[in-house]
């Protein structure tokens, strides 16, 4: 190569990019067969991206459209070189893409490592490190690249030692492409050899679409060493691995392909490979990942599997082949239909995309419906790390919510953890005769919702309540309300009817406990006044004296706190009051002067404000007024 006349210019990383370096370089050292992976994928990736711009531009390919990769090493030197002839880097985007970690999610990935080199290891894996990787086994990365469309002497070259700095140049390069140079760290020969690279390479990239060629080599006896020739010859299958029959691929290869289009360093947790004819024809092949990415609740992250046409490649992140729900979902979708120039905004209209998209979401959540009945402890997983965006569902998918409402996963009364493993079909099977509701509390906590005192009379019956805290559960159920025709009942709102449930002499000794507690009822009523919407007697608490509801078609206490603090203006609801006429703090308050009701009456409603988790609006007065009644007597 010929460097023009300008110099180069040195710039620092990105101050992620400084921290990513010195921790893969400790964390990630014993896996780094992994760089060669990263930086073929790259490659292949760059290729891809030719290919598409080629569709508007076929200019782009002249003189050279065989798109392919290469590897060569250098014992003398001591460099392992890859090189393709793709898209190309411009310098601006060289700076871009070398320089700094432009993806969302990094502060929260930083802020998760412990300094446990095996656990930031695999937080590293998971938030990927692409061309980065280079540095564990090279103390000098060399780029020279040149896009695609300019001429020989917009070309650059990129170089650094990893340690902070990076310079760039302009530098004549006669093709298009990009050629990554390694300058292998001491102790890193077991790579300046072309039986060790065909070997990682078989094993990581095999399933890569575009041919990975290496120089031929044979025996030298004289040398008694491997001699390299001028010819090449292809190391990969080089057929794109979804086209093939799935009885062609093993569990490795399909593995080693997820962690290609994912950028992940982990295992997928579940996968499936499909072929579909009729009026629409595509492949599909879609993975579902065993950990969440760190943008998977950014509204601006990239998400959705990689588009292609008769297996050009035509987009990432094709959002619209599947709902926004399973937007934790990688994969390719081939379609032999769409046109090769689609775009995303043809792809909104489109009535194949629906179809795609119709059967893809169908093909996974038959996949999540055997992970949950044949794998449990891997739906756990996936639960775990996805079930917060699987509820979502219900709202954007109505022909299958019924399918959703089956892979939901619960914690309940009948557990003892915050484990989430109960489902709509385990509490209907432990439902007690006469029972025909589903019963819920929600809260900000599992913490919060296993304490409420709604749930008192519920576990003196022995009836099962699901205990729901995720921040989506309130918006889930204001669009699921019955499951296989029971309908979901929200313990914390008022006219819950028990009744059912109960006998005879139950139902005689709730009238006469009511009609004898009538005069309180309506003496804390006009104690508390506007504070109150309503008073009355319940039968639902056991050992609280109060507790707060609302009414049945009005908003939760736990939803309106969670919109007024997302600065949502949410509708004034006055609670409901409702007092235990059987436990000793009423007799005491039944007995108070006039001067002390007031008093009692107004920390009834606090304490059980307290007890649903809201904040009260004057903390100070409650305080002083129950110190006041605690020194009376």
């Amino acid at each position: 190569m010929t460097d023009t006349t300008s110099s180069a210019e040195t710039l620092g990383f990105q101050t992620e990019v400084k921290q990513l370096l010195h921790l893969m370089i400790h964390s990630l050292y014993s896996n780094k067969e992994i760089f060669l992976r990263e930086l073929v994928s790259n490659a292949s990736d760059a290729c891809d991206k030719l290919r598409f711009e080629a569709i508007d531009q076929p200019q782009l390919l002249q003189g050279d459209a065989e798109l392919r990769i290469r590897v060569e090493y250098d014992k003398d030197a001591r460099t392992v070189t890859i090189s393709d002839n793709g898209i190309g880097l411009s310098r601006d985007e060289a700076i871009a893409n070398l320089g700094t970690i432009a993806r969302s999610g990094t502060k929260e990935f930083f802020s998760q490592l412990t300094g446990d080199k095996q656990k930031d290891a695999q937080l590293i894996g998971q938030f990927g490190v692409g061309f980065y990787s280079s540095f564990i086994v090279a103390d000098k990365v060399s780029v020279h690249s040149l896009r695609a469309g300019l001429s020989p002497d917009q070309g650059i070259l990129w170089e650094s030692d990893g340690q902070g700095e990076f310079s760039i140049a302009a530098s004549e390069k006669a093709d298009r492409g990009t050629t990554v140079t390694l300058h292998l760290r001491e102790g890193e020969d077991d790579f300046l050899s072309g039986w060790k690279l065909r070997e990682v390479l078989r094993r990581y990239s095999d399933h890569i679409s575009l041919p990975i060629e290496m120089r031929k080599e044979e025996w030298d006896s004289e040398k008694s060493e491997q001699v390299k020739k001028d010819e090449w010859e292809t190391v990969n299958q080089a057929n794109a691995l979804w086209t093939r029959s799935k009885s062609e691929i093993d569990d490795e290869q399909y593995k080693e392909f997820y962690k290609h289009i994912a950028h992940d360093f982990e295992d997928p947790l579940a996968w499936t490979h499909n072929r579909v004819e009729g009026r629409s024809e595509y492949t599909q092949l879609l993975y579902i990942p065993k950990r969440a990415p760190f943008d998977l609740w950014d509204r601006d992250g990239k998400r959705g599997v990689k588009l292609y046409v008769k297996r050009v490649f035509i987009m990432d992140d094709a959002e619209q082949l599947l709902p926004s729900y399973l937007r934790f979902v990688r994969g390719v979708i081939d379609s032999a239909d769409l046109p090769l120039n689609v775009s995303r905004e043809i792809l909104q209209e489109s009535r194949d995309v629906r179809a795609i998209r119709e059967g893809s979401t169908k093909r996974i959540l038959s996949l999540l419906e055997d992970l949950a009945e044949n794998r449990k402890d891997d739906y756990a997983v996936f639960w775990e790390q996805f079930g917060q965006v699987l509820k979502e569902g219900v709202g954007e998918d109505f022909g299958n919510r019924e399918k959703l409402a089956k892979l939901f996963r619960f914690a309940s009364t009948q557990g003892d953890s915050s484990a989430q493993t109960v489902s709509f079909d385990d509490y209907i099977g432990r439902m007690k005769e006469g029972q025909d509701k589903i019963y819920y509390v929600t809260a900000e906590s599992y913490a919060a919702a296993s304490n409420s005192p709604h749930l008192e009379i519920f576990r003196k019956k022995g009836i099962e309540v699901l205990l729901l805290s995720d921040r989506v559960d309130e918006w889930m159920l204001s669009h699921l309300h019955e499951v296989e025709g029971k309908s979901l009942v929200s313990i914390a709102k008022g006219g819950l009817d028990l009744d059912a449930l109960a006998d005879e002499e139950e139902k005689k000794h709730q009238e006469e406990v009511s009609e004898s507690f009538k005069p309180v009822v309506e003496r804390l009523k006009t104690a508390l006044g506007e504070k109150v919407k309503d008073v009355r007697v319940t039968l639902r608490l056991v050992d609280s004296p109060a507790c707060v509801v609302v009414d049945e078609n009005e908003l939760s206490p736990h939803l309106l706190r969670m919109l007024q603090a997302a600065g949502q203006k949410a509708p004034e609801v006055k609670p409901i009051l409702e007092v235990n006429p059987e436990h000793p703090l009423l007799a005491r308050v039944q007995k108070a002067s006039d001067e002390d009701f007031g008093e009692w009456a107004a920390v009834l409603l606090d304490q059980a404000l307290l007890a649903e988790g809201a904040r009260l609006d004057e903390p100070a007065a409650f305080v002083k007024r129950l110190n006041k009644l605690l020194l009376a007597d």
